[in-house]
């Protein structure tokens, strides 16, 4: 079992950028592939990227591709996940979640995730 624990977040203007972070307490993320979800009021639960900490291989939601990168830090057993240029349409909370078992079809659903940290908001005001 891991725990996440998410920091960073918080109010940015139009066109700024952020950093959030989600550390693996309990044991590494060495096996995991570790995403991050937003959930805006009244919408659904939607992917924003992923990793897999072993290969490396990332993944982005077409609508924050070019202007996110996901990273993992080996040292802090950590993913970050930095937007740049963000946009008032960015505004929501922001989870973490981490899963050993899954298939390169099912990084994008957040249903096959087992582990959610906390989740921290984001407001981009315009």
């Amino acid at each position: 079992q891991v725990e996440l624990v998410q920091s960073g977040g918080g109010l940015v203007q139009a066109g700024g950028s952020l950093r959030l972070s989600c550390a693996a307490s309990g044991r590494s993320f060495r096996t995991y592939t570790v995403g991050w979800f937003r959930q805006a009021p009244g919408k659904e639960r939607e992917f924003v990227s992923a990793i897999k900490w072993n290969s490396g291989h990332t993944y982005y939601a077409d609508s924050l591709k070019g202007r996110s990168t996901i990273a993992k830090d080996r040292a802090d057993n950590t993913v970050t996940l930095q937007i740049d240029n963000l946009k008032p349409e960015d505004t929501a909370i922001y989870y973490c979640a981490a899963d050993s078992h899954l298939i390169q079809s099912s990084i994008s659903n957040a249903a096959q995730y087992d582990y959610w940290g906390q989740g921290t908001q984001v407001t981009v005001s315009s």
